[in-house]
């Protein structure tokens, strides 16, 4: 069995503007460690139990070289760049077609793949490790496409859920079938049933399992990974500047779809594990509050700042100026050398809407 963990790094996080950047984007930002960044932190999870050059990690042109000069202990040739835009699934079908072209002594059975992300906040690491090993060798001999659901703690409205079988192991369960973000009501009766779970977004398969379901579930994704496949084939030891050519032409061809969408919700061969460890997507800026220390008035502050009869507020200042405030509350200020950004947390989720709005005002050196 080979196992080898791929890594999905596309986006530059949008929410978390002014911090992050297209050319510095989130998973090169310290958000919830002081020495570590989000990426840092994923492989030092995943290192111990899957060599670095077994891990791959799949992200965007413009963020390729960022992403390698993050993360230098990752050979640079395992750091590939999707051609164009294309959402989750054909994300995977490109890891797996680089996988496949560089694995080539290895049948596609013997190869199990995790695919995680660059931007969750785990603890403990080792309770994590144990539930990846666990699930590797579970897909390994029993051909399924597997997932981990993290036991919810409270309601939470911005999570996709995972309705649980019956066991199909003692700590893996059948899946009756996804759910997505439900409103307040429903998010409670979730809770309150114990037989809900959140979609974590980290998947484990064996790499045949992989191709076939995908090729019966989309086929406009899953028959194209063979010509994905032969545009590796003796390139997957170069560090590529770019893309490889001929991919954007295959690429074109795929859906924009996420593999919920594609696979995962249409497949019926899918399982899942409770996590054992805490879990969060750290999305926005308000999701600091569950990963950060704060101080006796609920404040997380870090850089020159000066706050008086203030609570519950986030305030993060790289810039050079010196930031201060009277009686705030429950509000996020960023302060970078080009630009503030201020908002009630409870609107942190729509910081997204102010790089759409730079977008339109052409105020591109701003991102």
């Amino acid at each position: 069995m080979k196992k080898v963990a791929v890594i999905m790094a596309g986006g530059f996080g949008e929410r978390f503007w002014p911090l992050s950047r297209m050319k510095k984007p989130k998973q090169i930002l310290k958000l919830t460690s002081d020495n570590l960044n989000m990426m840092q932190e994923s492989i030092s999870r995943i290192s111990e139990i899957i060599s670095y050059d077994d891990i791959f990690i799949i992200t965007s042109e413009l963020i390729l070289e960022p992403i390698r000069n993050s993360v230098p202990e990752i050979p640079a040739q395992n750091i590939i760049a999707e051609p164009i835009k294309r959402n989750t699934a054909p994300c995977l079908a490109l890891a797996a077609s680089f996988i496949m072209a560089k694995y080539i002594d290895y049948d596609s059975s013997e190869i199990v793949m995790a695919v995680l992300t660059a931007d969750h906040k785990i603890e403990p690491k080792a309770e994590f490790q144990n539930n990846i090993v666990e699930l590797l060798d579970f897909v390994y001999n029993n051909p399924s496409l597997a997932t981990i659901g993290i036991k919810p703690d409270r309601p939470d409205t911005g999570y996709g859920y995972i309705e649980l079988g019956g066991n199909v192991s003692e700590s893996v369960y059948s899946v009756n079938r996804f759910r997505e973000k439900p409103d307040l009501e429903t998010a409670i009766s979730f809770l309150q049933s114990g037989n809900f779970v959140w979609n974590s977004g980290m998947f484990f398969w064996r790499l045949d399992t992989f191709t076939d379901e995908l090729i019966k579930n989309s086929p406009d994704i899953g028959k194209l990974i063979p010509e994905l496949k032969s545009c590796f084939e003796g390139f997957t030891n170069l560090a590529l500047s770019s893309y490889k050519e001929g991919t954007k032409e295959i690429f074109e061809l795929m859906p924009s779809i996420s593999i919920d969408y594609a696979l995962m919700e249409k497949s019926g061969n899918v399982v899942c594990r409770k996590s054992d460890f805490r879990w969060d997507d750290v999305g926005s800026w308000d999701s600091l509050d569950r990963v950060r220390p704060s101080d006796n008035n609920k404040n997380i502050l870090t850089g020159n700042v000066v706050l008086v009869d203030s609570t519950n507020s986030t305030i993060l200042n790289e810039s050079n100026i010196t930031v201060t405030g009277v009686g705030l509350k429950n509000l996020v200020v960023i302060a970078t050398d080009d630009s503030i950004m201020i908002c009630p947390k409870e609107k942190a989720q729509d910081v997204k809407k102010i790089v759409n709005a730079l977008r339109d005002s052409n105020k591109v050196n701003l991102l």
